[in-house]
């Protein structure tokens, strides 16, 4: 069975430091809450998560295809409950392309298939949330 693992050490106030594959990420709460704001909060970086884990399946599948971007940006905004605890009740993935020529039917179907096979993180958040994306192209 595979396994993931991270260790997260205590920085002092509100501030926490942890290492996944090696990599320190210091992750922090607002002022406002106790913290100074030292780095991202944790539902943020579920986002993130969700924008690499999706991008890079996206970029693998096109390369299969041999459909050349000139850049590709991932972004994703979700909504959050009022309510304690305060959870994500919709995400929204906007893919966004810049290329000359790009074939719309393929840049679906890699989205597709990262959304519906490929990705674990949408996997996982599908399971307790909505979401939904959409396509731009810029040329």
């Amino acid at each position: 069975m595979k396994k993931n693992e991270i260790s997260m050490n205590w920085k002092g106030n509100m501030s926490f430091e942890g290492v996944v594959n090696g990599h320190k990420i210091l992750m922090d709460a607002d002022a406002t809450v106790g913290g100074e704001n030292k780095g991202p909060r944790p539902k943020p970086l579920m986002l993130l998560a969700l924008a690499g884990c999706t991008g890079m399946d996206v970029v693998s599948i096109l390369k299969k295809m041999r459909v050349e971007v000139e850049d590709f940006n991932v972004s994703v905004s979700a909504d959050m409950t009022e309510e304690h605890p305060v959870v994500y009740s919709t995400i929204h993935i906007v893919y966004e392309f810049k290329g000359q020529g790009l074939d719309m039917d393929k840049l679906q179907k890699a989205i597709d298939l990262s959304q519906e096979r490929y990705c674990g993180v949408s996997a996982m958040y599908r399971k307790f949330v909505n979401i939904t994306h959409e396509i731009k192209v810029v040329n």
